[in-house]
């Protein structure tokens, strides 16, 4: 049985892991390449980077490592200027870098906002930009944008960048699948709901009493009565980056347990 997307080249922009675990980027590189993709793991992080690209080579897959730092244009450039001279060519482009800071505009200082709104969307732009005259070239590809369902209501966090950023994502996701829609490149994006991942115990946590706390109360959030985890999201990137999608884009795509779903 033929893999789903073999021969393709994927990028995937923050597919290093936080902390131990699979976060959602990790999940998705290796998801990929599970189905048969090359894929360039690209982190700010090389070392996390490579763990990612390191588990894909042990698992008998093709992958390689670089470090980026996805708010600079000139990182940006340059990886996938490397990429593409080492695949000649690039069908699937992944961006996951996302950040959460607790805080209101009262909270958050102007050089906290200007942070989160360039690694939640900034980053998304860049790599975009530089990724879509390869695609254009081949007149194919796809882009699949990890947003959050906090890009389309309130999720219970006082995190007014995040909200900002992550639905500039989500809008820029649409304007971006019907501008090039007739070129061939399928853009969507998905919204994670309240997931089980390393990036939570690092950046929400602290709005809770406990991380036992935190665990139970999103298990409870959730209308299936458990959080999700990075496997629910590479399940369905790898959905979105494949032909059986070939008539899908310009969707977000709620991965949530229902939660979007209900009303309150």
């Amino acid at each position: 049985m033929a893999k789903r997307l073999e021969d393709r080249v994927a990028v995937v922009f923050g597919a290093g892991s936080i902390g131990p675990g699979w976060g959602n980027g990790k999940a998705c590189a290796v998801a990929y390449a599970r189905n048969g993709a090359k894929v360039a793991c690209v982190d700010v992080n090389k070392t996390a980077a490579s763990e990612t690209a390191d588990i894909i080579a042990q698992e008998g897959g093709t992958a390689c490592a670089l470090a980026c730092d996805v708010t600079k244009g000139t990182d940006v450039a340059k990886a996938i200027g490397v990429i593409a001279s080492k695949f000649k060519r690039i069908d699937i482009l992944h961006n996951n870098v996302g950040h959460a800071r607790i805080g209101g505009p009262v909270e958050l200082s102007e050089e906290e906002w200007s942070r989160e709104i360039d690694l939640n969307l900034k980053g998304v732009f860049l790599a975009t930009k530089h990724v879509l005259p390869l695609m254009l070239a081949e007149r194919k590809g796809v882009v699949t944008n990890i947003s959050s369902v906090a890009g389309a209501r309130y999720v219970g966090y006082d995190y007014a960048s995040y909200y900002a950023s992550k639905g500039g994502v989500n809008q820029l996701t649409v304007g971006l699948a019907l501008q090039y829609a007739k070129a061939g490149i399928r853009v969507n994006a998905i919204m994670p709901g309240l997931m089980d991942t390393p990036l939570i115990y690092q950046q929400i946590s602290g709005a809770y009493g406990s991380t036992e706390e935190m665990v139970a109360k999103r298990h409870a959030a959730t209308p299936m009565g458990r959080m999700g985890t990075a496997w629910d999201v590479a399940h369905a990137a790898v959905f979105l980056a494949s032909d059986e999608a070939q008539y899908i884009t310009g969707v977000c795509l709620p991965v949530d347990g229902g939660l979007t779903a209900r009303c309150v």
